[in-house]
């Protein structure tokens, strides 16, 4: 490295820049999450009329909530933009059923005649009453009390009777013709008692979503659902703070390129090794371990869920089109959709997360040198234990959407907890979380031996360190319960989903990568060092704020808002500069010959920087600044970043990783490198393909018609059972086609793989010939 930039990069500087930086930003996230809990829309002790009728309770709402996580919560449509996209968002669709109700019973009084009928004049005239009626607050601190009119109450029950024919036992063709629509089974059917605790916690969130804050002009949830008719329309916060980040999006890259190109990229030509790049593969014939073997299993398991995962999205999304049914067969009656996409999303994190855990308990002793006693053991133990999770947590997904436990506690615990990628029960998600506990022991001390001798300590120490991230970040899942307010749980939520999977698995995988770059002679040790903790402080310092873009809308005070804006551009700033990390990296492998025998791997890699960029990066601040989230919450345009992310980003690097790790275990097979030619290629065309030609027009569309006629029009029935919106659907059939193509020949490259007899040459000298 040259010597004038010493001063500037010293691994030691940068370790106390990663760790003020953390101390800051995890303590401002920890304090907003206070801001929040005082914040938090109330919930009253009763709703009643003006003329003292009770309509619902505190321990309905509370009650309302467990049916609604029993039944499958995000899964069954959504909450504040939050869940699935088949089913209306509950929210924006109480809150527009009731204003068209009480905008009914208003025209009725004054004019005798129902609403659609009137003149636009006449509509102006109510439209100001009806928005004055559902905007004030009438919430009193004192007594918990919110107080509604008569005319707002009679409302609420017309909405109430709508929900019980959908709800319930449906009674009229057109009821069923919503429990199709929604994708609902015929056989789902809540109890009275059950029925009217649902409706009152659906109307709380509605509530929550029109009613002003005290002393406020905004709505709890920054009046988002967007819904011209009762007056939830963008605030100015959210073009002031839409404008700012895409000014500081602008300015930070402009000031990376400058630094990267001026200052940093001064020592990018030193990442050679000092003894240049290894002429052999340094990794070639290395010892496999007892521990190291008995990882091979859970690659096998990677494959046979990616399979299923694959099939789970086909029918999931073939839901779209005929809701109760499989080309003619009653499938809702035994996969209800809320269980297929529970399984879909729940398997999309299962299998990617155990690709990586896999391959730390791969390279853990092949780091160190050494096995400690009982590893083997505790990865066999380590294994089972997780085929008991994913089996018996998805066992219990299913039995609580079919309602057969006897008790909603039990139905949490053991069943469906109803939300968004931690829809395991709790008792499933403490058993995984002691399973993740027991994988950083066993990192933990298979990798002690490294970190006494002193060799490559810096790299060593930070992946014991987002191992240990790893494990404890998922433990912020049992921050909330059963009845914690749903902003609370949503902001524990997004920890584990943001941070625990965006954000601690990327450094752990990008610390694993480098480590293997240093191992096989491709890589300065220094410059590794430097180049990883660089990234992390770049990454984490806006991934760790980023968490808030995910918690706009969610009853969160308007300050969550802006950081969120704000930090959300800067994580896309890292990204540009992923073609300068593609072409050094390139020019650094093209002067080893032998790393032909990693080619796969290193593809899988290479397809991750793309999608990083178009994934992560342009998908993502496609939705993320708070004006455009505010349309595009929980429409297929959230869909297409979620796919392109997650499979593209984190499913590919999880296939890089544990092809990496199958090719040490298989050193002595020949691969039949053509299945894996065509499931890489398969993956990535039928990934866009599936984004272009479905996925994003449908998003855009819906998008359109949010901005257009309201949140609620873009999720109802009416809307995703267009015409267009179904021909959308079904132009994903050649995506999907071309994408499971790559998978069955990734599971043939396996299957072919286990079936090879061991060649005796070394794979070094299969090279050299």
């Amino acid at each position: 490295m040259p010597t004038k930039y010493n001063n500037l990069f010293t691994i030691k500087r940068l370790w106390l820049a990663l760790a003020a930086s953390m101390i800051v930003m995890f303590s401002i996230l920890l304090y907003f999450g206070g801001e929040i809990y005082h914040q938090a829309p109330p919930i009253p002790e009763t709703v009643q009329s003006e003329d003292g009728i009770l309509i619902y309770t505190k321990e309905d709402i509370l009650q309302g909530q467990k049916v609604w996580q029993s039944i499958g919560g995000m899964q069954r449509g959504s909450i504040w933009g939050h869940g699935s996209y088949l089913a209306p968002d509950w929210s924006a669709d109480w809150l527009h059923r009731e204003a068209v109700a009480l905008l009914d019973i208003l025209a009725q009084q004054q004019y005798q005649s129902n609403s659609e009928q009137l003149s636009q004049l006449q509509q102006d005239v109510l439209a100001v009453s009806l928005k004055h009626e559902l905007k004030r607050n009438t919430y009193a601190p004192d007594t918990g009390v919110i107080t509604v009119s008569n005319d707002r109450k009679n409302a609420i029950d017309t909405v109430k009777e709508h929900y019980a024919s959908v709800f319930q036992t449906a009674k009229t063709a057109e009821a069923n013709a919503l429990k199709e629509q929604y994708a609902f089974a015929k056989s789902l059917a809540l109890s009275d008692d059950n029925l009217h605790a649902f409706t009152g916690f659906v109307f709380w969130t509605s509530w929550s979503s029109v009613t002003l804050r005290p002393q406020g002009t905004v709505s709890y949830t920054s009046n988002f659902p967007h819904d011209p008719l009762v007056g939830n329309t963008p605030s100015a916060s959210l073009f002031v703070w839409t404008i700012v980040s895409i000014m500081l999006l602008l300015g930070g890259i402009g000031l990376l390129v400058w630094f990267y190109a001026g200052q940093y990229d001064a020592w990018r030509d030193d990442m050679e090794p000092e003894e240049g790049v290894a002429d052999v593969n340094l990794l070639g014939g290395i010892t496999i371990t007892p521990s190291m073997r008995a990882t091979e299993k859970y690659f096998w398991t990677v494959i046979a869920l990616i399979a299923t995962q694959i099939f789970l999205g086909i029918v999931t999304a073939h839901y779209a089109v005929e809701g109760q049914d499989f080309y003619g067969f009653p499938l809702a009656e035994y996969l209800p959709y809320a269980v297929s996409r529970t399984w879909h999303t729940q398997l999309a994190v299962l299998w990617i997360a155990t690709a990586w855990l896999a391959t730390g308990l791969y390279f853990a002793p092949l780091i160190a040198g050494k096995e400690p006693k009982f590893q083997r053991f505790g990865v066999n133990f380590l294994f089972f234990c997780l085929l008991i999770i994913v089996v018996g947590s998805m066992t219990g997904e299913w039995l609580g959407i079919k309602q057969y436990f006897e008790s909603l506690t039990n139905s949490f615990w053991f069943g469906h907890q109803g939300y968004e990628y931690i829809d395991l029960g709790r008792f499933w998600q403490i058993f995984l979380l002691i399973g993740l506990l027991l994988w950083l022991t066993l990192m933990v001390r298979a990798l002690l031996p490294a970190l006494r001798q002193g060799n490559h300590k810096s790299l060593i120490f930070l992946l014991v360190v987002a191992s240990t991230a790893i494990a404890l970040l998922y433990g912020a899942g049992l921050m909330y319960g059963q009845e914690t307010h749903i902003s609370i749980m949503e902001y524990w939520r997004w920890w584990v989903v943001h941070l625990w999977v965006e954000g601690v698995f990327e450094v752990f995988a990008t610390t694993i990568i480098a480590v293997l770059f240093v191992r096989l002679g491709l890589l300065r040790y220094t410059t590794a060092v430097i180049s990883v903790l660089f990234t992390t402080i770049i990454f984490l310092n806006a991934g760790v704020l980023g968490t808030f873009h995910h918690l706009y809308f969610s009853g969160t005070p308007i300050s969550v808002l802006a950081i969120g804006g704000v930090m959300s551009a800067f994580e896309v700033i890292p990204l540009v500069l992923i073609g300068f990390e593609a072409y050094n990296h390139a020019k650094i492998e093209s002067k080893a010959p032998w790393i032909e025998y990693y080619k796969w791997p290193l593809m899988f890699f290479s397809a991750v920087l793309f999608w990083n960029f178009i994934g992560a990066g342009l998908l993502g601040f496609l939705i993320n600044p708070p004006l455009a989230l505010y349309y595009m919450q929980g429409l297929n345009t959230t869909a297409t970043h979620a796919h392109a992310a997650l499979f593209g980003v984190y499913g590919m690097l999880g296939i890089g990783l544990m092809l990496f790790c199958l090719r040490g275990l298989t050193e002595h097979k020949v691969w039949n490198e053509k299945w894996l030619k065509l499931s890489f290629w398969s993956f990535n065309i039928g990934l866009v393909m599936m984004l272009l030609m479905s996925l994003l027009p449908a998003g855009i569309w819906q998008t359109i018609n949010s901005y257009t006629h309201g949140y609620w029009y873009a999720r109802s029935a009416e809307f995703v059972h267009s015409d267009l919106m179904e021909f959308f659907v079904w132009a994903r059939v050649p995506g999907d086609i071309v994408f499971s193509v790559g998978a069955f020949a990734l599971v043939m490259f396996i299957f072919t793989l286990a079936r090879t007899k061991s060649d005796v040459k070394s794979n070094s000298q299969a090279v050299v010939n």
